[in-house]
């Protein structure tokens, strides 16, 4: 029964969808199943944690073939973190949607496609190889897509489109590329990859070909989490898409290509090796080593053009989008510095510079889906009691509707990184794990203590100019003749107050993702964990 709960989240949310897909004639009784299914995810994902907290690695296998030949589930402290911020965002912006979406939409499909993406996302966090994580994959994508394009309207199609094509050729890639790493390694299963990949002459792998197959599913996963420069899709479907739903895929569905890049890259691929492979500065070196310069490319990028992309934006929303395509680069930045930074921190007893940066991701990752989230909530409110979230339209808001404006600037102050709120201690780890790669003179520390500052600067300001023309002032004559929507803006506070207790009852939140970090940087206990389930493999 212990096992069994590895399953539960996904089993939760395909029965809350079902549910709500045969209550669709019964307005009222649906929004109730679909809340209490939302509420039942979050609790069983809440079990689990505890359970992986104290008991360590869980593993399920769907199927009477051992591991690595049946299709494993594996909970780990790493994917049981990613499922408690799923299940909260996920909770939150469905209560909100249950006022915000219009009684047709919801009765139509809204409620069972909401639940079917976190079907996806469930099963992309437990998957324990590699196809069935495209399965997966495909499940959250095929539910997005529809809601994107929820309203129908020509931007709405447009912008679906758009995400559709980008990530059903990210998909037909990723297909071939796992394909490729069969072929090459003969396994799907992660563990058992890991394992061939550390011995490759035991197993007969060629590991010239494993660089560049990685290199492929690293560009697919970085497509999904939408960092530079495979961005593309961000400002049109967020635009597009109802609050809630925008809430949902900056807050969660993002975050399943940050999860990807950290389950492989760092628990699965870095046991490979360059040697043989000829490559001049890489002999030897892990084959992490590699994506090393190229996350940290890819941050750089994605801070400055999200940077000064959100502060040219006159809609609240693609200020937002515009926002999370930087911010995820402070989520890459540290990985990058953790993906070549070798050496340990010192007063930590031992705890290396790459599970440190792995903690600041994850910190990072817990602030911005929370804070995004709230937002992106935050303007659903304004515009459902406004009318519009253009900027020409707004003014004076911190006068008409105080609490609302309240809820923005918190959770605003949270990206900038303002103490005690939860972005204070994402930023701060940000830095810190550049300074103590800058000690041990790691390549690119400095840099990334330049670029860290200059991010940090460029979110004050596009923060600050948003307030400026959204809040302050005088009422403009839309948001004069406003009402307050109450229940929603209650619920969208709720991930602002979210915001402000991560920040100041920290502690058990740093020790959880710290503990993820380890987790993901532990591949043996991972592979003993999968590959000895059930008197598997030896």
């Amino acid at each position: 029964m212990t096992e069994q709960i590895v399953i539960a989240p996904l089993v939760v949310a395909l029965v809350a969808a079902v549910l709500t897909l045969g209550t669709k004639y019964w307005p009222r009784l649906q929004r109730a199943v679909s809340v209490a299914g939302s509420l039942a995810y979050l609790a069983v994902v809440a079990v689990l944690f505890e359970t992986v907290r104290t008991g360590g690695i869980l593993t399920y296998q769907l199927s009477d073939w051992d591991a690595p030949f049946g299709i494993s589930v594996v909970a780990d402290s790493l994917s049981a973190f990613m499922l408690v911020l799923a299940g909260v965002v996920s909770l939150v912006a469905l209560v909100f949607a249950a006022t915000y979406v219009d009684e047709f939409g919801q009765r139509l499909s809204f409620h069972p496609l909401f639940h079917f993406m976190m079907v996806g996302v469930s099963g992309s966090f437990l998957t324990g190889d590699i196809f069935n994580l495209f399965v997966w994959f495909e499940v959250m994508l095929m539910s997005s897509y529809v809601l994107v394009v929820f309203y129908s309207g020509a931007e709405h199609t447009e912008a679906a489109l758009q995400y559709v094509v980008l990530n059903l050729v990210g998909s037909a890639i990723m297909l071939l590329s796992i394909g490729g790493l069969y072929a090459v390694t003969g396994t799907l299963n992660m563990a058992d990859l890991s394992r061939r990949l550390a011995d490759p002459a035991a197993y007969g792998v060629d590991p010239a070909p494993v660089l560049g197959l990685s290199a492929i599913l690293f560009a697919v996963f970085a497509l999904k989490a939408g960092i530079v420069p495979f961005h593309w899709w961000v400002p049109a479907a967020y635009r597009a898409a109802p609050a809630p739903v925008s809430a949902v895929l900056a807050g969660v569905v993002k975050k399943v290509g940050v999860y990807a890049i950290i389950r492989l890259y760092f628990t699965v691929f870095s046991v490979a090796s360059f040697g043989g492979l000829g490559l001049p500065g890489f002999a030897g070196d892990s084959l992490l080593a590699f994506y090393g310069p190229v996350l940290f490319l890819m941050a750089i990028a994605s801070i400055f053009l999200g940077g000064f992309g959100a502060i040219d934006r006159d809609n609240l929303d693609d200020l937002l989008a515009y926002s999370s395509i930087g911010q995820v680069g402070f989520i890459v930045l540290p990985l990058a510095i953790g993906a070549t930074a070798t050496g340990t921190v010192p007063g930590t007893g031992g705890t290396t510079i790459r599970t440190l940066a792995i903690t600041a991701a994850l910190i990072y990752t817990v602030n911005h889906g929370l804070a995004k989230g709230g937002l992106f909530l935050v303007s659903g409110a304004i515009f459902e009691a406004v009318g519009s979230i253009e900027f020409d339209d707004l003014g004076g808001l911190s006068e008409r509707a105080p609490v609302l404006s309240v809820g923005f600037l918190v959770a605003a102050l949270a990206l900038v990184g303002v103490p005690p709120l939860s972005g204070f201690f994402g930023k701060f780890l940000v830095f810190d794990t550049a300074a103590q790669a800058l000690a041990v003179d790691a390549p690119g520390a400095r840099l990334a203590l330049v670029v860290a500052l200059a991010g940090a600067i460029l979110t004050i300001a596009y923060v600050t100019r948003a307030w400026n023309r959204g809040f302050w002032g005088p009422p403009s004559e839309a948001v004069d003749d406003a009402y307050s929507p109450r229940g929603q803006i209650a619920v969208a506070l709720l991930l602002v107050v979210a915001v402000v207790a991560v920040g100041i009852g920290f502690d058990p939140v740093y020790e959880a993702a710290s503990e993820a970090a380890r987790a993901a940087l532990d591949t043996e206990g991972y592979r003993d964990a999968v590959l000895f389930l059930g008197g598997g493999l030896a």
